[in-house]
Formats: C-alpha cells, sequence, structure tokens
C-alpha cells in the first residue's frame, strides 16, 4: 500500500518513520507532497508531487486525482490550514480508497479555536486555565495574565501579561486575543494515538526543555499516568482519532489542559523510538488490521536531541515550475 504525506516540508522524520512501517508490513512507497520545491522531504520520499495550496478550490479535486493516480490507502495531513479542508472531505476519499487520518470537522474546529476548545473544558469537567472577557480582566484580575491568539500556532503573539496597559497593548496588536489565569507549572506535551473507532491506543507524556519557535528539539518522555489518564479522557470526549499532540500543565495530580492540536507534532519522533510507533499503527489500521491498546506501554526517561542535516541536490534535479 501506499502512503501520502501533506505538506512534507522538513517532516523528514514522518517520511522516514513512514518508509519504515511499510517496509515492514509488506512494502509500499511514501508520497511527499508540497507546494515548494525547496522541501527536503520531498526528495527523501519514494515520490513526490508539487500541489496547489490547501485554500485553494482546486486542491480537493487535484488530491484525489493524486491518490487515484498513486493508488494511496493513506493520506496524512500535517498542516493545521489543510485539517479543516479534509475533515470536510473524509467521505470523498473514503469513496476513492483513501483513509485520511484525521477527525471530524467538529472535532477540528474545536481543536483549532482556543475559545471554543477552552469551553468544552468548562462544559465536559476538564481543569484549564481561567479565560477572562478582555473588559473583565481589565476590570480587575490577579495579575499577571497569559494571551494568545484565538486561532493561532507556534507560540506566535503569546505572552504574559503583567498588568492592564502589558494587555491593552497585546489587545491592541492582535485584537481577537484568548485571555487566561497564568499557570505557574511545568508544562508537558501528550503524544495521543486514538483508532478510527475512537479507541485510545496510546499516550506518550514527555517534557520539552528546550524549544525553538514553537518546536521542541530537546524532549524527554515522562511517567506521568495522571496526564495520560486525562489525555485519554479528552480524547474520548472530543472524538480524536489518529495521532494527536496535546499540551497541558501538570498541576496538583491534575492534568491543567492547553490545547490539542490533532496531528503529528514537530517531536513525535521521540515517542515512536519510545515505543510507540504510530505509522506503523496507521499502515496497520489502513490495512484493516486491529492494533490493541498499549497504554503506559513506553520506555521513561528516553531523551531526544534534535539537530538539522543537510541535503545537497543538483539544481536540476528540484522541481522548480517553469523550469524547462
Amino acid at each position: 500500500m501506499n502512503v501520502l504525506i501533506t505538506s512534507a516540508s522538513r517532516k523528514v522524520a514522518l517520511v522516514r518513520a513512514f518508509q519504515h512501517a511499510l517496509a515492514a508490513q509488506g512494502g509500499g512507497r511514501v508520497v511527499a507532497v508540497d507546494t515548494s520545491p525547496l522541501s527536503p522531504a520531498l526528495y527523501l520520499a519514494d515520490d513526490h508531487e508539487l500541489v496547489p495550496r490547501s485554500d485553494a478550490p482546486e486542491f480537493i479535486d487535484a488530491m484525489l486525482a493524486l491518490c487515484r493516480r498513486r493508488e494511496v490507502r493513506l493520506l496524512v495531513p500535517t498542516r493545521d490550514e489543510e485539517l479543516p479542508v479534509f475533515a470536510a472531505a473524509r467521505e470523498r476519499f473514503a469513496e476513492a480508497g483513501t483513509l485520511v487520518a484525521v477527525a471530524s470537522p467538529e472535532t477540528v474546529r474545536t481543536c483549532q479555536d482556543k475559545r471554543a476548545f477552552a469551553a468544552f473544558c468548562t462544559a465536559n469537567g476538564f481543569s484549564a486555565p481561567r479565560s477572562y472577557e478582555p473588559d473583565e480582566a481589565l476590570a480587575g484580575s490577579t495579575w499577571p495574565l497569559f494571551v494568545k491568539p484565538r486561532f493561532g500556532k507556534g507560540g506566535a503573539h503569546t505572552e504574559r501579561v503583567d498588568n492592564p496597559a502589558d494587555l491593552r497593548r497585546a489587545l491592541d496588536r492582535v485584537p481577537e486575543l484568548l485571555v487566561q489565569a497564568h499557570v505557574s507549572a511545568p508544562e508537558l506535551t501528550v503524544d495521543l494515538f486514538a483508532d478510527f473507532g475512537g479507541e485510545v491506543l496510546s499516550a506518550v507524556v514527555r517534557e520539552r526543555t528546550r524549544v525553538v519557535a514553537g518546536e521542541s528539539y530537546v524532549s524527554r518522555t515522562l511517567d506521568a499516568p495522571h496526564v495520560a489518564a486525562v489525555a485519554a479522557r479528552v480524547a474520548h470526549a472530543l472524538g480524536l482519532v489518529a495521532h494527536n499532540t496535546l499540551q497541558c500543565f501538570s498541576l496538583d495530580g491534575d492534568a491543567v489542559l492547553i490545547e490539542v492540536n490533532p496531528r503529528y507534532g514537530g517531536a513525535a519522533n521521540l515517542g515512536f523510538a519510545a515505543g510507540a510507533p504510530t505509522p506503523s499503527w496507521l499502515v496497520s489500521l489502513a490495512r484493516g488490521e486491529r492494533v490493541a491498546p498499549r497504554l503506559g506501554a513506553y520506555q521513561k526517561d528516553l531523551v531526544m536531541l534534535r539537530y538539522t542535516d543537510d541535503l545537497f541536490l543538483h539544481a536540476a534535479s528540484l522541481d522548480v515550475p517553469g523550469r524547462p
């Protein structure tokens, strides 16, 4: 079977993980796509193509045609902006014989709207930092507070604000901000995997020791069953499927939820190495096989040190549009 990875960019580790999974399960090819010919993961996949942007009207039709042409059985979206587009088209891909590793449109919307996610936590009894309307916060709050864009990623425009003047400046820069209580506690990440029926199969808890531009470059797996248990309950309540990246604070024996990204994160490779090879499990599920739950069955205190590498290609081999 063949696997398609979208927005491949620099996700070389993910491409290689699916290549290893396919090699161990009877073979197949990893097809990587992106809008830019300067995406290194394209040239390390088995096949690659350039595709339109996910906001282009022709995007889904182009992806469906590509899946038919390449005989793609499993499609793995990796970029936030394309998740709602693929979620809305899941049935069209299923009719073409392609399983898309994405949750329902409702689940994706809740995860990507931080205000909606905070409301979800309140409605379902999960701990989350207290949220304030801006006027309420300015009228009299316990400082400091923390602000972040209602829709955003990578930590852009997130900051601690220590007084009303700081908050007003933040609101002037980004009008649609979520204002929350500042939590001083260890921040943890959970790589959670669920099958397409919503059964949680694995939850690897890790701490991000060094973060650069929103991505974890030094991480360590932890033994934190209380955090994994909360993550599993969140997954059931939200309807998560496939691989997801949850972020939370560990505080007083509870997990205080920050956000859920319903896709692979940049440091997911640590979970693979620790004993939760979710690309292999996705391949098995796409084959119609059952994967047994492995909650808690991963190596603790495994440290990942990420680094960059270089790929050298002749300019003529780059898929630059318009080149003769």
